[in-house]
């Protein structure tokens, strides 16, 4: 659990950090066009042990295949991250490389912090991003991180042998909301639910932004970000099929743990589970007995046809500082680290045990003949879920509430649907006013 920090310890944490930061970044360092070595800060956002092993290994490796450029590494815990790299911007101490997720991109690139890389990266490299990923962290045209991987926020997972004890078919996963709810029936017995799913506002709120794309083709709000949208009827499709599983008791109704979580599943209290891809990795490391006796699917849509969004997805990029002074270095550090090859990142996905997935279309083709990259889990999911998900939502998180709020009431009560999400677009349009959100969509 992360710990946490009164705001004067974090200001007072923020003012050492920019002091120190001084010394590392390009300030002071040998002018860009000088021909001397440069030195090019790169900040690392903390995340799982392995992933600090690799960026630790290739950056030794880069440092030691040229003599022009030396790239700094510092790896940043989690829970001071947004406020040391907040006070670095605000006193022109920014690293010239970061990690970024993309829910950050629209947020950060209005405000001027990230360089355009179509500057400093070869067009090849950029070409090879799957289109769909590729939108992800475009605005107005021009590309503002580099993927390092995605993760699906949606996934059906389902117990094998359960599967069949119940008389259903697991080489046919269920395709439509219906057939899921036909599944979730059957597999409902004893002490064992169907299916562990989403049952709280908050997780509401997000896991479900595939499905509203799936029943809507559109979200909670309008592109200009004008006017909310949740008195659309496909809404309160989508709030009655929850409705459907919460009320015939079809999942747990008092859940002890989050929709991220595979533990109501790894213990038997379910016989499905709806969870993202991280769950494969979970399963791998703690439950590989179940995981022996699970196959995944794309999350059913509601008229079951294949190829539809059912998914959005997270992950992490590079992004580089729009006050480098070495756009160009650090350009050619993103470049030979990403998207130059595909050595470098089919080694990233195999130590990640293929629970992490590529954005480009060069590097899935050179895993198709790495052992653990055919898994049928991992082809399923790059294949059927990566290839068609859409990137998660840049307007605020509140936007989201209202939605997941108007959900959750209509899983617990018999609310009026109607009346339930006229209430969410009535508070979607308040954040909008109160927010200055009209025409502020960066992706438009």
């Amino acid at each position: 659990m992360q710990k946490k920090h009164s705001r004067m310890m974090l200001a007072a944490a923020g003012i050492v950090v920019a002091a120190l930061a001084t010394t590392g970044c390009a300030t002071g360092a040998a002018p860009a066009d000088s021909g001397e070595k440069v030195t090019v800060t790169f900040w690392q956002q903390q995340m799982e042990d392995f992933q600090q092993e690799w960026y630790k290994k290739n950056v030794d490796a880069y440092n030691a295949s040229q003599d022009k450029i030396e790239v700094k590494l510092e790896v940043v815990p989690a829970d001071v991250w947004p406020q040391k790299l907040a006070t670095a911007q605000a006193s022109g101490t920014a690293p010239d490389i970061t990690t970024i997720n993309y829910g950050k991109i629209g947020e950060g690139v209005p405000n001027g912090e990230y360089l355009a890389l179509d500057e400093v990266l070869p067009a090849a490299s950029l070409d090879d991003l799957k289109p769909n990923i590729r939108e992800f962290v475009t605005i107005d045209g021009k590309a503002y991180a580099y993927p390092v991987n995605v993760e699906a926020s949606k996934l059906l997972y389902y117990r094998t042998d359960l599967v069949k004890a119940a008389g259903l078919d697991p080489n046919s996963p269920p395709k439509t909301w219906d057939d899921l709810i036909v599944w979730a029936k059957a597999l409902t017995q004893g002490n064992v639910q169907g299916i562990a799913e989403a049952a709280n506002a908050t997780d509401l709120a997000w896991s479900t932004w595939g499905l509203q794309w799936n029943a809507c083709d559109h979200t909670a709000i309008d592109d200009d970000w004008a006017e909310g949208l949740a008195t659309d009827p496909c809404f309160q499709e989508l709030a009655n099929f929850y409705r459907t599983l919460y009320q015939d008791n079809l999942m747990p109704q008092s859940p002890k743990t989050g929709y991220s979580d595979p533990a109501p599943y790894i213990n038997g209290e379910v016989a499905m589970m709806d969870n993202g891809s991280w769950a494969f990795a979970s399963l791998k490391a703690d439950a590989p007995d179940v995981l022996a006796n699970t196959a995944v699917a794309a999350f059913p849509s509601m008229s079951g046809a294949p190829s539809e969004t059912t998914a959005t997805l997270g992950g992490w990029a590079l992004a580089i500082d729009s006050k480098t002074k070495y756009a160009q270095q650090a350009g050619d550090f993103v470049n030979w680290l990403a998207a130059d090859g595909t050595e470098r990142m089919v080694d990233y996905f195999t130590i990640s045990n293929f629970a992490r997935f590529t954005a480009r279309t060069s590097v899935e083709e050179a895993l198709k003949g790495v052992k653990g990259a055919d898994d049928p889990i991992v082809q399923t999911i790059s294949n059927d879920v990566v290839s068609f998900a859409k990137h998660e939502p840049a307007y605020p998180f509140d936007i989201s509430m209202a939605i997941g709020t108007a959900i959750e009431t209509a899983m617990k009560t018999d609310t009026d649907l109607g009346a339930a999400f006229q209430t969410a677009d009535d508070s979607i349009n308040d954040v909008i006013a109160k927010q200055s959100l009209a025409g502020a969509n960066p992706f438009k």
